[in-house]
């Protein structure tokens, strides 16, 4: 099952307890999560309430 569009922190805790039960680590679930929800908002033109991602 692919994760739910949407970046509300229901939708991202949501999809980071999904990936979690598939057996992905939990950082590697939240990054997963939290991309998705960055990609959907951007389509949608809102502001993501996922943090923006962090420059190296």
């Amino acid at each position: 099952m692919p994760m739910k569009k949407g970046y509300s922190e229901k939708t991202i805790g949501k999809n980071i307890s999904m990936e979690m039960k598939r057996g992905k680590p939990q950082k590697q679930a939240v990054a997963m999560a939290l991309s998705s929800a960055r990609e959907s908002a951007m389509k949608a033109g809102k502001p993501s309430k996922a943090p923006a991602k962090k420059k190296m």
